[in-house]
C-alpha cells in the first residue's frame, strides 16, 4: 500500500506559495519532502542548512571542449523551495531534490525559469479577462493580495488552467518523467506521507503520471556525466538584484524587496514599507517630496485597492498611487511594471528610484563552514601575499618583476569581472611606453559569488581567465575586438593565449574590409611588437607579420574610401595615425615601404571626392613621414568643411602641426574671419579637431595664440566657463539682428 502523495505546485519566489507549503509541512508531518531542484546536490542538501542568510543559489556548471555554460537555482526567505527545505528538515522529513541535474539542461541558465513562455495564450485571456497588464500583476491580484483561505484551490485552478493547453516540450518531459519517478518510490517506500513541492506549471503532468507510475521503492539513479566533461556545483551568495526581473531575472516574482517585506510583515506593512523605501530613496537623492504628497499617494493607492477588489494596496496599487502623486510631467514610456524585462533607458527618475525601493539592497551571506572551489582560497591566499587586499590604492612599476606579478593578478581578476577591482590608468592599448599603472581596490560582498563562478572556468586564475578570453574570442569575429583580446591576455601574462590571439588577429587582419577597426588591430600589434618587452611580445616576428600587413592594408582600404564632405570619422584617423606609426618606428625591421604610404597620402591629400578629414590626415600622412608640406597653403577656406579637414591633419601629424607658426598665423586669420553664423556653423568639428591634442598640447597651442595677439593668460582661454556653443549661438543672434536693422536703416539708432 502506497503512502499518501501531496503534490504542491507553486510559483517560484511567491510568498503566498511559500506559507501553503509551510502550511502542508506542519499539516501532514511528511516522511519525505521533495523539492523540484538539481537531483546530483541531494546528498549536499546539508550544506544548505548550515545557517545561511538567504538569497543564496546552488551555482551548476558544465564544461567540455565546446563550451561553459552554468546555471543557478536560487533561493530566498520566500522561496517555496526553501521553506520546503527547511521546515521540511525540522519536521524530521528526508529532503531531497528530484529534478534533473542542471548540467542537463540545454538552454535554461536558471533551473527555476518559469515556464511562462510556453502558456502565454491562456495567460494572455486571463490578463484580458481581469484587465491586467501581465502575469505579475495578474498574479498579484489572484494570490499574494488576496487572504490565505483558499488558495490551494486557486492554485490548483490557475494552473489546470494554463498547463491545460500548453505543448511541453521534450526538455520539460524528460524532467517530468524523471520527478515522478522519484516521487512514486518514495511514495511505494510507505513510511509516512509525501510532500512533492514543484512549480505550478509541472503539477498537472505529475499527477497523470502518478496515477500509472510503477511502485519500484528505489530511487531513481543520477544520469551519466557525458565523457571528457566536468560539471560541478557550489553554493554561492546571491542578491536581490539578481533576482529582480527588471533587472533581466526571467523567474520567479519581480521586486524581491517588497515580497520580503510582505513574507514577514504582511501586505498592510509591505504597502507602507513601499512608499517609505520610496520616498527615503528620494529624499536622499535630493528630490521633493512633502508630507501633501504621501498623503496623497497613499490615498491613491487605497483607492485604486477598493476599485481592484484588493483587502489591502498591492504592489502596482501603491506604485500607482506613488507616480500618480509624485510625476506632473509626461511620461515617455509604459510604466515598467506593466510589462516584465529590464528598466528600459531613459525612463523618469522618480520610477527609477520606485524600481529601485522595490528591488532591495540584500545581499545574501553563506556560512563560514561553506565549502568553495579551491580557487576562492588561492585567490585570497595569493592576494594578501602580493600585498593586494583589503581596500587600498595601488601603484605599480611593471618594470619590477614583483609589481609586474600583481599586475598580472589583478589582470585576470579584472578580466573575470571580478566586483572591487579596478584600473585606474596605465598603459593603453599596446600603443603607450609606459611602465606606470594605478589600481583602486575596494572589498565588495559580491566578490565571493564572482570568484566561486570564475572557478567553473577553470581551477587556476591564470586558466580561468584565459578560458574567459577564448570564449569572449570566440563570440567576436571584428579584427579590433580579437586584438583588444590580445592585449588582454599580454597583460594577464597568458603567453600561450596570446599566441593562439595573434594567430587569429592575423587572418583578421588579411580580410578586413573596414578600416576602423583594422586600424585598431594595427595599433595593438604595433605597440606589442614595438615596446611591449614587460609583457614578453618584443619583437615577436608573428607580430612583426600582423603589422606589416595590416600597414598594408590599411592603405588600400583608405584609398578607397569616397564619399564628398562627410563629417570626420575618428576611428579612421586614428587607423592612419597607426599607419604613420607602423612606417616611421617600424619600416625599417619589417620592411614597410615609405614611398608607399607617401604616394597614397599624397593622392588622398589630393582627391576632392574623398572626405575632408582623410585628405587632412593624407597631407598629414606625408608630413608626419618627411614629405617637405607647406601646410598653411593647403588649409580649405570653406568652413564647412574646415574642422574635418584639421581633424584629419591634426591626427596624424599634431606634432609637426604644433611646430609650424605659419599654420597658426593662418587657423587664426581663417577662424576670425568667419561670420558668427560660419563660426557656429564649423565650431562642432573644430572641437572635435582639437580633442586629437592631448590637454598639455592644446595649452602650447592657446600659449601660440594669445602670444600672436599680445600675449595673455593661455590657460583662461582653455578654462571658459560659459559653454562655447552657446556663445556662439549668442553672437550669431546678435549678427543676425543687427543686419535686420541694417536692412530696416535702424542700425544707427
Amino acid at each position: 500500500m502506497a503512502a499518501p502523495v501531496h503534490v504542491v505546485g507553486v510559483r517560484h519566489h511567491s510568498p503566498a506559495c511559500a506559507r501553503l507549503v509551510r502550511e502542508t509541512i506542519a499539516a501532514h508531518r511528511p516522511a519525505h519532502v521533495l523539492i523540484e531542484g538539481p537531483a546530483d546536490f541531494s546528498g549536499r542538501i546539508g550544506e544548505l542548512l548550515l545557517g545561511h542568510t538567504p538569497p543564496v543559489a546552488i551555482f551548476g556548471y558544465v564544461r567540455d571542449a565546446a563550451r561553459t555554460r552554468l546555471s543557478w537555482a536560487p533561493f530566498c526567505d520566500y522561496s517555496p523551495e526553501w521553506i520546503a527545505l527547511t521546515d521540511g528538515h525540522a519536521a524530521g522529513a528526508e529532503v531531497r531534490f528530484i529534478d534533473l541535474p542542471g548540467w542537463r539542461a540545454t538552454e535554461t541558465e536558471n533551473v527555476y525559469a518559469d515556464a511562462e513562455r510556453r502558456y502565454a495564450e491562456a495567460s494572455e485571456r486571463l490578463c484580458a479577462a481581469f484587465a491586467v497588464d501581465n502575469t505579475d500583476v495578474l498574479w498579484d491580484h489572484l494570490v499574494e493580495a488576496h487572504p490565505h483561505e483558499g488558495l490551494a484551490e486557486r492554485l490548483t485552478t490557475y494552473f489546470d488552467l494554463v498547463r491545460g493547453e500548453a505543448d511541453a516540450g521534450a526538455e520539460d518531459t524528460a524532467r517530468e518523467e524523471y520527478m515522478a519517478r522519484w516521487i512514486a518510490a518514495a511514495a511505494a517506500r510507505d513510511d509516512g506521507p509525501v510532500v512533492a513541492v514543484v512549480g505550478g506549471f509541472h503539477r498537472p503532468a505529475l499527477l497523470a503520471r502518478l496515477a500509472t507510475a510503477d511502485t519500484d521503492p528505489a530511487w531513481p539513479a543520477l544520469p551519466d556525466v557525458p565523457a571528457d566533461t566536468e560539471v560541478g556545483s557550489y553554493l554561492v551568495p546571491y542578491s536581490n538584484r539578481r533576482l529582480d526581473a527588471f533587472t533581466g531575472y526571467a523567474s520567479g516574482m519581480p521586486s524581491p524587496g517588497y515580497y520580503q517585506r510582505l513574507w514577514e510583515s504582511g501586505p498592510k506593512d509591505a504597502a507602507t514599507g513601499l512608499v517609505a523605501d520610496v520616498v527615503t530613496r528620494l529624499r536622499q537623492r535630493r528630490q521633493t517630496v512633502s508630507t501633501a504628497d504621501l498623503i496623497s499617494a497613499t490615498a491613491l493607492a487605497e483607492g485604486l485597492a477598493a476599485l481592484r477588489g484588493h483587502p489591502h494596496p498591492a504592489r502596482t496599487d501603491v506604485l500607482d498611487g506613488l507616480v500618480s502623486a509624485l510625476v506632473s510631467d509626461a511620461l515617455e514610456q509604459p510604466l515598467p511594471w506593466s510589462a516584465r524585462g529590464p528598466l528600459a533607458a531613459g525612463a523618469h527618475p522618480v520610477v527609477v528610484e520606485m524600481v529601485a525601493a522595490l528591488t532591495g539592497d540584500r545581499t545574501g551571506r553563506l556560512h563560514p563552514d561553506t565549502p568553495a572551489p579551491p580557487l576562492v582560497g588561492a585567490v585570497a591566499a595569493e592576494l594578501a601575499a602580493l600585498g593586494l587586499d583589503g581596500d587600498r590604492d595601488v601603484r605599480l612599476d611593471l618594470a619590477d618583476a614583483g609589481d609586474l606579478r600583481r599586475s598580472r593578478v589583478l589582470h585576470r581578476l579584472r578580466v573575470l569581472g571580478i566586483p572591487g577591482v579596478e584600473r585606474k590608468s596605465g598603459p593603453s592599448a599596446g600603443r603607450d611606453a609606459t611602465a606606470a599603472e594605478r589600481w583602486q581596490l575596494t572589498t565588495s560582498d559580491r566578490r565571493e559569488a564572482a570568484l566561486i563562478e570564475a572557478a567553473a572556468r577553470g581551477g587556476t586564475l591564470a586558466d580561468a581567465a584565459a578560458t574567459t578570453l577564448v570564449g569572449l574570442a570566440d563570440g567576436r569575429n571584428e579584427v579590433g575586438a580579437l586584438a583588444a583580446l590580445l592585449y588582454d591576455a599580454a597583460l594577464c601574462g597568458l603567453a600561450d593565449l596570446a599566441g593562439d590571439l595573434t594567430t587569429r588577429v592575423a587572418a583578421g587582419v588579411r580580410s578586413a574590409r573596414e578600416l576602423a577597426p583594422l586600424g585598431a588591430a594595427l595599433r595593438v600589434a604595433l605597440g606589442l611588437w614595438r615596446h611591449d618587452r614587460l609583457l614578453g611580445t618584443a619583437g615577436s616576428p608573428l607580430l612583426g607579420t600582423v603589422v606589416t600587413t595590416a600597414t598594408t592594408r590599411a592603405l588600400w582600404l583608405a584609398e578607397g574610401i569616397r564619399g564628398g564632405d562627410t563629417p570626420a570619422e575618428p576611428a579612421r584617423l586614428r587607423a592612419l595615425a597607426a599607419v604613420r606609426d607602423a612606417v616611421r618606428d617600424g619600416g625599417a625591421a619589417l620592411d614597410l615601404d615609405r614611398e608607399l604610404a607617401v604616394g597614397v597620402g599624397g593622392r588622398l591629400f589630393a582627391n576632392q571626392d574623398v572626405p575632408p578629414d582623410l585628405r587632412g590626415a593624407g597631407l598629414g600622412l606625408c608630413w608626419a613621414l618627411g614629405e617637405p608640406v607647406t601646410a598653411a597653403d593647403a588649409v580649405p577656406r570653406s568652413p564647412s568643411v574646415l574642422g574635418d579637414w584639421l581633424a584629419g591633419l591634426f591626427a596624424v601629424a599634431r606634432e609637426e602641426v604644433l611646430d609650424d607658426d605659419g599654420l597658426t598665423a593662418v587657423l587664426d586669420e581663417l577662424v576670425s574671419a568667419l561670420t558668427a553664423h560660419d563660426f557656429l556653423a564649423a565650431l562642432p568639428a573644430l572641437r572635435q579637431a582639437f580633442e586629437f591634442f592631448p590637454p598639455a598640447e592644446r595649452e602650447r597651442f592657446a600659449t601660440a595664440l594669445v602670444t600672436r595677439r599680445g600675449g595673455g593668460s593661455a590657460r583662461a582661454l582653455l578654462r571658459v566657463r560659459a559653454d562655447p556653443v552657446l556663445v556662439a549661438s549668442g553672437a550669431a543672434i546678435e549678427e543676425a539682428i543687427d543686419e535686420m536693422l541694417t536692412r530696416a536703416g535702424l542700425a544707427d539708432l
